[in-house]
């Protein structure tokens, strides 16, 4: 974990706590493989991070100077090795509790490029089909989103024509 003027917790009315003082973002990648199935990156989470043991994707506390944009690709590229050069911007999910919000922006790759552990936050990465996702133990924040994530995905690609791009991506304000 880098040191960032954002990193600490939040507190919330209900008592229960966020990372990330100024909020925090995360990427959640998709892209095809060869047969046109879908699929999207997600991170294994190491055992000794919050919540660590489950799935989700690589993403974490936003600085203070920072766009949510920036801090998910900086945190993205923190907790993950490889190339992540090439990307088109699909959709940005606000999750606001008021006090602390969480930003997932949803990005398409040409392809199903490799990534691996960039730190000792990730005890693995991997694609993972969109229909074998929900099968995994998720990440809670994550699984809550997870329906309105996938819901965007099939909103922006035919899950019927596999491969086809049923949309040309989201205007995203970041």
């Amino acid at each position: 974990m880098q040191e960032g003027d954002g990193n600490g917790w939040v507190k919330l009315p209900d008592g229960s706590r966020r990372w990330g003082l100024y909020g925090a973002a995360g990427l959640l990648l998709y892209a095809t493989d060869a047969a046109g199935s879908g699929h999207v990156l997600l991170q294994h989470r190491a055992g000794w991070t919050h919540m660590g043991g489950t799935w989700g994707i690589p993403g974490g506390a936003r600085n203070r100077d920072e766009t949510p944009l920036e801090a998910a690709v900086r945190e993205f590229r923190e907790e993950v090795a490889g190339d992540l050069d090439d990307y088109t911007v699909l959709a940005r999910h606000e999750h606001d509790l008021t006090v602390w919000r969480y930003d997932t922006f949803l990005l398409r790759l040409p392809a199903l490029t490799p990534f691996r552990a960039g730190n000792s936050e990730s005890e693995e990465i991997r694609w993972v089909s969109v229909s074998a996702t929900e099968s995994l133990p998720l990440l809670p924040a994550f699984r809550s989103a997870w329906p309105r994530l996938r819901a965007d995905l099939n909103t922006e690609f035919d899950e019927g024509r596999p491969g086809n791009p049923g949309g040309s991506g989201t205007s995203v304000d970041v």
